[in-house]
């Protein structure tokens, strides 16, 4: 309530006593007239205090933390996982079905790549382990990006799973590389170049979120699983199927002579005529890419004195046998030898043929 006073001159001021609590406080001082005579009023007026603001404060609840997310190199990860997904997909409806690719580079050669010998894996279409492989990376990447691993894992569990993907995946394009580049040479293969940028990219994004201290201690890591890799691929590859691939088996192909176009070293040609000596023999099929490799490494002049015997010397049809030579030794994939009384299949060094068969020279 206001107080009045009747003064003819202004009162002293009086302090306006608040509490310690108190943002601020004012006096309004307000001057009335009423019958001549001027009257003053004092009018406290205090503003809101601390309890006031902190009551306020807790009706309001604190605005949500904003969502994070994983490094933009989880979302490249994924998108490029999804790209690759999409072409090994095609690749193995194609395989499946024994279609023709489409190939805008490369015409026919392309599909010859995609229906030759190193088209599977112990006997898998190499585009469904791709596709395996592509879908993994994928999954993983999206994960990761929204930080929810599944089954408890942790981050750097999926950043580890990441990393081993796709090692495998770079070491295994590196060497159909080597491939494309040496027993499939002249051959042009667009979605083996595609899928081989696509799977470099994958490794060099899941290695460049890892400094350098985690590198080093993940190399031993890294070297075990790329090395597991080749050495499968390669075992794989050492000897192909002793009938031809799906594509051949309908065909009926005469028989024809195969050319040896390399020159022959004097290793070689001494190997050659000790392997000859002891009565070693090498089985082979004139249609079988892993048998004139196998004569190459010997070369012409070598390659005439094996010891070597035809495994389809009337040609090659549907449901045709083995000569009963090849059938007796019990041949498991050509190029087969048979070294003192041991059977080997696949391709073998020259080195490795020499050190079975005992054989020694100060050359190499």
């Amino acid at each position: 309530m206001a107080k009045s006073l009747a003064t003819s001159s202004p009162p002293p001021l009086i302090p306006y006593v608040t509490s310690s609590r108190t943002f601020s406080a004012s006096v309004f001082i307000h001057f009335k007239v009423r019958n001549g005579v001027r009257r003053l009023a004092l009018v406290p007026s205090v503003r809101c205090s601390s309890d006031d603001m902190e009551n306020q404060a807790t009706l309001t609840p604190p605005p949500p933390p904003p969502r994070k997310e994983g490094p933009p190199s989880y979302t490249w990860s994924a998108l490029i996982g999804g790209v690759g997904l999409v072409e090994t997909a095609y690749l193995t409806y194609v395989k499946v079905t024994s279609s023709d690719p489409f190939c805008s580079v490369g015409g026919g050669s392309c599909g010859d790549v995609l229906n030759s010998d190193y088209a599977s894996v112990f006997g898998i279409p190499l585009p469904l382990i791709g596709m395996i492989a592509y879908g993994m990376v994928a999954t993983v990447s999206l994960k990761l990006n929204e930080k929810s691993m599944p089954f408890g894992l942790g981050e750097s569990d999926g950043r580890a799973i990441l990393l081993g993907i796709t090692t495998s995946m770079a070491a295994s394009s590196a060497y159909f590389l080597y491939i494309l580049t040496t027993k499939l040479a002249g051959a042009s293969c667009a979605y083996c170049l595609l899928s081989a940028f696509l799977s470099f990219s994958l490794f060099f994004l899941s290695v460049k979120d890892y400094g350098f201290e985690e590198i080093r201690k993940t190399l031993g890591l890294q070297l075990a699983v790329a090395g597991l890799v080749l050495f499968t691929l390669s075992s794989a590859y050492g000897s192909s199927q002793s009938i031809p691939s799906s594509s051949l088996a309908e065909a009926d192909i005469p028989f024809f002579m195969t050319e040896v176009t390399t020159p022959s070293r004097s290793y070689a040609i001494a190997l050659a005529k000790h392997l000859h000596s002891i009565g070693a023999k090498m089985y082979g099929a004139f249609w079988c890419s892993h048998c004139l490799e196998q004569k190459q490494m010997f070369g012409q002049e070598a390659a005439k004195i094996l010891d070597y015997v035809e495994c389809f010397p009337n040609g090659y049809k549907k449901g045709i046998k083995l000569e009963k030579a090849c059938t007796d030794v019990g041949i498991e994939g050509f190029p087969t030898w048979v070294i003192n009384g041991e059977v080997l299949s696949g391709e073998k060094e020259l080195s490795e043929l020499a050190e079975i068969s005992g054989f020694q020279s100060k050359e190499k």
